[in-house]
């Protein structure tokens, strides 16, 4: 294993944005109950938004190997085509405007940097073990982080060097957090554990949540505790970070079966997750234990990522209906 060539540790504190994104800090969620909708305009597994400081929202689309840009004010989206094979899966937006994507077809971390309201370049840097790219955190400070499903590694790649460090997983590393200290969570989700990656040392260690839970996402909150939902046996799961042990798990509301997907956090600590199989959106609040549902308009949405902008709203997108939403 190879350790970090700065110890995270060490540097200045910073101010973590959370969620399930790390350059814009979410809002605090009062949802109304409206939900809104827009088609993006080429419909082929489009996934994982992401906000920018300015507000727009950013889109993976992964078969059709383009980059999305969905523009709230005037509610129009442009499109930029992709070197060819790197079948987007997720990407993030820096607090420069630089888009991150990960190449999931090329083992690629693809860094496209905006000048004016567009790219100015594409530039692709190659990962190590290759793989598959998966899901991809900032920390704040000048490192990026994201998970490498079919190579079971979680790579670090530091913005200032453009070098990176892979990390030894297995069972498929998938949602990836980073806490308050600096310390990396990651989900295996072909498993049943969580991993985390120590900021002093590099060290891995696991969670385990037993058999045919099957972690999927997870998110950091405000007070320093991690949320997790479990795929396989539909809960949410709660997690201490400064202890690295579970605090308490909840059953989602549609029980087993509802396949809880993506999660994230709002600016005062509550939880949305969405269960796939039921076409819904939950707010659940930490202080009264309780879940609030949303039914969202279209079927099969097919929602794997989601996010909560700087005003409190939710977005996600339905890589099967081809639709962008909003909770609002």
């Amino acid at each position: 294993m190879r350790i970090l060539p700065i110890l995270l540790a060490s540097l200045p504190a910073f101010a973590l944005a959370g969620g399930s994104n790390y350059t814009v800090p979410p809002g605090t969620s009062q949802p109304s109950g409206k939900v809104s909708e827009w088609a993006v305009p080429t419909p082929k597994f489009a996934r994982d938004p992401a906000p920018a400081l300015d507000g727009k929202i950013y889109i993976a689309v992964m078969h059709g190997n383009k980059l999305a840009r969905f523009d709230p004010a005037t509610q129009a989206f442009e499109e930029w085509d992709l070197p060819e094979g790197t079948r987007p899966h997720a990407l993030l937006v820096d607090e420069k405007g630089t888009v991150w994507m990960t190449g999931n077809g090329n083992g690629t971390l693809l860094e496209i940097p905006f000048r004016n309201g567009q790219p100015e370049r594409m530039v692709a840097h190659k990962v190590p073990s290759g793989g598959s790219p998966h899901t991809i955190v900032f920390d704040g400070r000048d490192s990026l982080w994201f998970t490498n499903q079919s190579a079971d590694k979680v790579t670090r790649y530091d913005r200032a060097t453009q070098k990176m460090t892979e990390y030894g997983s297995r069972d498929g590393p998938y949602g990836i957090a980073i806490d308050r200290d600096g310390n990396v969570w990651f989900c295996q989700a072909s498993g049943q554990r969580v991993g985390r990656i120590d900021a002093r040392s590099g060290k891995v260690s696991e969670i385990d949540f037993g058999q045919g839970s099957l972690p999927r996402r997870i998110a950091a909150a405000p007070d320093n505790t991690l949320w997790v939902v479990r795929y396989g046996d539909g809960k949410l799961t709660h997690i201490d970070a400064r202890t690295a042990k579970v605090i308490k798990s909840y059953d989602m509301p549609a029980g087993p079966r509802g396949n809880p997907y993506a999660v994230t956090v709002d600016g005062a600590g509550k939880v949305w997750a969405n269960e796939i199989a039921t076409d819904t959106v939950a707010l659940f609040d930490p202080a009264s234990e309780k879940f609030r549902v949303f039914d969202l308009p279209t079927k099969n949405e097919g929602i794997r990522k989601m996010i909560v902008d700087a005003k409190g709203k939710l977005w996600y997108m339905g890589s099967h209906s081809g639709k962008l939403g909003v909770v609002e």
